[in-house]
């Protein structure tokens, strides 16, 4: 995300723990993916899914992105859809609601992506038992994570 918060993370996920969850994960519903294929959410989840995760894209502008269905919030997912990750392209006034969501949908994992942080929003997922990775963008971890493009995670 180009827009940069002002708040820095409390406390983070461990490169080890980001590694366990791209290892583990297999659904990420990609809240605020744009259908514009120059947009990074886009970007990010072309390559996510082309390195075999499934996309679920939650955008209420959009009736499809990458082939899948979107939805307009991750409560309107079908139940029988079990989603790993919440990946968040959205202003962080936004991600307390989202979290709110992905927490009762049974999500595993928030990850907000590079320059989104929100430590409250953070600390109550983290309470209902989530993981919580805060100004990281899944491309970049997924790509050190797999070797494609090695190099030391800031």
């Amino acid at each position: 995300m180009r827009e940069q918060s002002c708040e820095l993370p409390m406390s983070n996920a461990s490169e080890r723990e980001i590694d366990g969850i791209l290892a583990s994960a297999r659904t990420i519903a990609v809240v605020g993916l744009s259908d514009r294929s120059d947009r990074e959410s886009h970007m990010v989840a072309r390559y996510l899914q082309a390195n075999g995760y499934r996309i679920i894209p939650v955008n209420p502008a959009a009736t499809e992105v990458l082939g899948e269905r979107s939805y307009p919030d991750l409560a309107s997912i079908p139940p029988e859809i079990a989603i790993d990750v919440v990946d968040i392209f959205r202003k962080p006034e936004f991600i307390p609601e989202i979290v709110d969501e992905g927490i009762a949908r049974g999500a595993r994992v928030v990850w907000m992506q590079l320059g989104l942080v929100h430590n409250v929003a953070a600390q109550k997922a983290r309470a209902a038992g989530l993981a919580v990775v805060m100004n990281c963008c899944m491309k970049v971890e997924h790509a050190r994570w797999s070797g494609h493009h090695p190099h030391p995670r800031a």
